[in-house]
C-alpha cells in the first residue's frame, strides 16, 4: 500500500496513471513533416513540368499538314499557330469565314428613342439571299431597262422611253360584261415571304386580282414573288417603317426612322428595294411616326415617284401626310379605307368586307388591306368568288391609283 492508496476517499479506486511519451518523439515527427516538405519544395521547383495538377490530353498532330497549310496561306494557318502557342488549352471552335455563297453584312440599326445602335447581320446585297438570282426568267430578269444597279443591287428606275415599273408591271383589268361602270375594289394581303408555306397558300386560295404585299427579309423571297407574279399577282414592296412604340415594336432590320438623315433613310431604302424586282409599289410596314414626319417622310416619297413606283397609306395612322406628299410629287397614290382583319374573327372579317363593298359602290372604288391570317384567307377567298355576281369588280391596286402626271 502506498501513501496515495492512504490518501483517497473510501469507497473509490485511484485514477489510473497515465504513461508520458518520451520528450523526443514530438521532435521525430515534426522532423518527419518538414523532410516532406522540402522534397516536396525541391521537387517543384526542378521538375520541368509546367502545366503539373491540370487536366491533359494527348493528341497526335500531323506537322506536315500543319507546315503544308502554313505556306500556302490556307486560312487554317493561323489557327494552327494559336494552337502551338498554347498547345494544352482549348479556347472553343476556331473561327471560320463564310463560305462565298453565304456571305453576310452587318448593319446597324438605330433606337429612335435613345439613340442606341444594335448590329445585326443580314444576307450581304448581291449574294443571292432575297434577290433575283433564282431559277424563275421571270424574276432573273424583270426587265434589265427598269432596272438601275446599285452598291446594294438592282432597284427599280423609269425606262429611258418613260414607261414606269408601276405601269410595266401592272396587270391588266377585265371589266364586268355590261358593266364597264362597274365599283372597283383593290385587296391587300401583306406580311408574305416571311414563311414559304403560308405564302404558297395564299397564292393557291386568292385570285389573281389580289395584290400581294412582300416582306424583304426572306432568302427565298424573290422565288416567291416570281411565283405570286406567275400566278396573275400585283405585287408591293413592304417597306418597315417607324412606329410610335419603337424600338418596342420593331418591324425589323433597315427600318426608316426619324431619327435618321434623309440620306442614311435613302440607302437603307436602297436596301429593302434590292431584295426582289418586279413591283409596282410600296406600302408601309407599321410607320405610325415616320408616316406623321414629313420632313423624313418627303425624301422618300419623292424617291418613289422619281423611281416610277406608287405608293400605298394602309390607312392606319390618321395622321399620315402620304396624301399631301404624293400630290406634290405627281406621284400615284392610293390609301387603304378598310382594314379587314383588324378584329381578325369571322364575323367582323365578314363585316369589314361589307363595309369596304359599300365604300366601292358610294365612291366608285376603294382599297381594302388585310394580313395573311388564315381566318382573314379562307374568309377573302370566299368573298372575292361571289363580288362578280354582286356586281363589283376586283381588281389590282395599280387600277384605283390616282395617276401621276406624264413629266
Amino acid at each position: 500500500m502506498t501513501a496515495d492508496d492512504l490518501s483517497a476517499p473510501l469507497g473509490q479506486q485511484p485514477a489510473p496513471r497515465r504513461r508520458k511519451l518520451p520528450k523526443v518523439v514530438p521532435y521525430i515527427v515534426a522532423g518527419a513533416l518538414a523532410a516532406f516538405l522540402g522534397a516536396f519544395v525541391l521537387w517543384a521547383v526542378l521538375s520541368d513540368e509546367p502545366f503539373g495538377g491540370e487536366p491533359m490530353v494527348a493528341v497526335a498532330i500531323d506537322t506536315h499538314a500543319a507546315d503544308s497549310a502554313k505556306t500556302a496561306g490556307a486560312p487554317g494557318a493561323p489557327v494552327a499557330a494559336a494552337a502551338s502557342a498554347h498547345p494544352q488549352r482549348y479556347d472553343g471552335p476556331a473561327p471560320q469565314s463564310p463560305p462565298p455563297s453565304e456571305k453576310t453584312r452587318t448593319v446597324t440599326i438605330i433606337d429612335g428613342k435613345t439613340g442606341a445602335r444594335q448590329e445585326v447581320v443580314i444576307p450581304a446585297a448581291g449574294n443571292g439571299a432575297g434577290t433575283t438570282h433564282d431559277s424563275s426568267p421571270d424574276q432573273k430578269s424583270p426587265d434589265q431597262k427598269f432596272v438601275e444597279n446599285t452598291s446594294h443591287g438592282p432597284i427599280p428606275k423609269i425606262a429611258a422611253d418613260g414607261v414606269r415599273p408601276a405601269e410595266a408591271f401592272a396587270r391588266p383589268v377585265k371589266p364586268l360584261p355590261g358593266k364597264p361602270d362597274a365599283p372597283r375594289i383593290a385587296l391587300i394581303v401583306g406580311g408574305l415571304g416571311i414563311s414559304a408555306s403560308a405564302t404558297a397558300d395564299v397564292i393557291a386560295k386568292l385570285p389573281g386580282p389580289v395584290t400581294l404585299a412582300f416582306m424583304p427579309y426572306a432568302a427565298d423571297v424573290g422565288r416567291l414573288v416570281s411565283g405570286a407574279r406567275g400566278a396573275g399577282h400585283e405585287i408591293l414592296l413592304q417597306v418597315p417603317m417607324e412606329p410610335f412604340d419603337y424600338p418596342d415594336n420593331d418591324p425589323g432590320p433597315q427600318t426608316l426612322l426619324t431619327s435618321l438623315t434623309p440620306e442614311q433613310n435613302l440607302d437603307r431604302l436602297y436596301w429593302l428595294m434590292s431584295r426582289f424586282q418586279g413591283y409596282v409599289g410600296i406600302v408601309g410596314a407599321m410607320g405610325a411616326r415616320f408616316t406623321a414626319s414629313e420632313q423624313s417622310f418627303a425624301p422618300i416619297l419623292r424617291e418613289t415617284a422619281k423611281r416610277g413606283l406608287i405608293f400605298v397609306d394602309d390607312g392606319i395612322n390618321p395622321r399620315s401626310v402620304a396624301g399631301r406628299i404624293a400630290g406634290a410629287n405627281n406621284l400615284p397614290f392610293a390609301k387603304a379605307e378598310v382594314v379587314v382583319d383588324e378584329v381578325p374573327t369571322p364575323g367582323e372579317i365578314d363585316h369589314a368586307l361589307g363595309r369596304l363593298e359599300m365604300a366601292a359602290r358610294e365612291h366608285g372604288s376603294a382599297v381594302g388591306i388585310s394580313s395573311a391570317l388564315p381566318v382573314s384567307i379562307e374568309h377573302i377567298g370566299k368573298w372575292a368568288k361571289g363580288a362578280e355576281s354582286r356586281g363589283v369588280l376586283l381588281v389590282p391596286i395599280s387600277a384605283v391609283a390616282l395617276k401621276a402626271k406624264q413629266s
